[in-house]
């Protein structure tokens, strides 16, 4: 990966990664991958509230009985799997 600095962010960097006692490359890699973790965790994570919390748990540990339509597309989708 190759970066354009302007000469003030350049330093700021050397700086820091000197107070960390790591290179250039290391500090930038392990910070930049510590950015890229908390990214991806705001996008592939849910946090419900303890109301929804508690209707989702309902849900999984008692779901209800399949209606009609629920029964319908199952049909629709196997006779897609048959073809």
């Amino acid at each position: 990966m190759h970066l354009r600095l302007d000469a003030a962010s350049k330093r700021k960097l050397e700086r820091a990664a000197a107070y960390s006692n790591k290179s250039v490359t290391e500090f930038v890699l392990a910070n930049a991958v510590e950015a890229a973790d908390k990214v991806i965790a705001e996008h592939e994570r849910i946090v419900l509230d303890d109301h929804d919390r508690d209707v989702f748990f309902e849900a999984i540990m008692n779901p209800p009985e399949p209606n009609k339509a629920l029964r319908d597309a199952m049909r629709w989708y196997r006779g897609l799997a048959k073809q």
